[in-house]
């Protein structure tokens, strides 16, 4: 039988698991082609085609449907730094070099390098168990 967690309790847990993310005090993001990175070497140069430095996160604050989340503010001048098809993105704490986040983008795009790449803003969330 699953236990009873009192919802307050369960957000402070959420909290402190996307704390990580916003408490971070120098987070980059990258644009990656291939596969879904999952180690920051991967996310920083083996997979990336583009990056936006230092990018500012609002959070952790009630999820949309349910849990917590983290939000994104909008990109509109990261750099691509490779013609790729970028596919997924990522969150890399570059002081401690640990990936914090690596995700699919909502679709597929071509970029081209020395080009600018934009994202609108963007939640992390995590759900309350089902």
């Amino acid at each position: 039988m699953a236990a009873y967690i009192h919802p307050d309790i369960f957000d402070d847990g959420l909290d402190a698991g996307l704390k990580g993310i916003a408490d971070a005090t120098n987070v980059d993001l990258h644009i990656n082609y291939t596969q879904q990175p999952t180690t920051y070497t991967e996310a920083t140069s083996t997979y990336t085609c583009g990056d936006k430095q230092d990018i500012t996160i609002t959070g952790p604050s009630a999820g949309d449907v349910s849990g917590r989340k983290v939000t994104i503010s909008a990109i509109t001048d990261g750099d691509v730094t490779a013609s790729q098809t970028a596919g997924w993105f990522s969150l890399v704490d570059t002081n401690t070099s640990r990936l914090l986040v690596a995700q699919a983008l909502s679709g597929t795009q071509a970029v081209t390098n020395g080009n600018v790449f934009t994202l609108t803003a963007f939640d992390v969330e995590i759900p309350d168990p089902a």
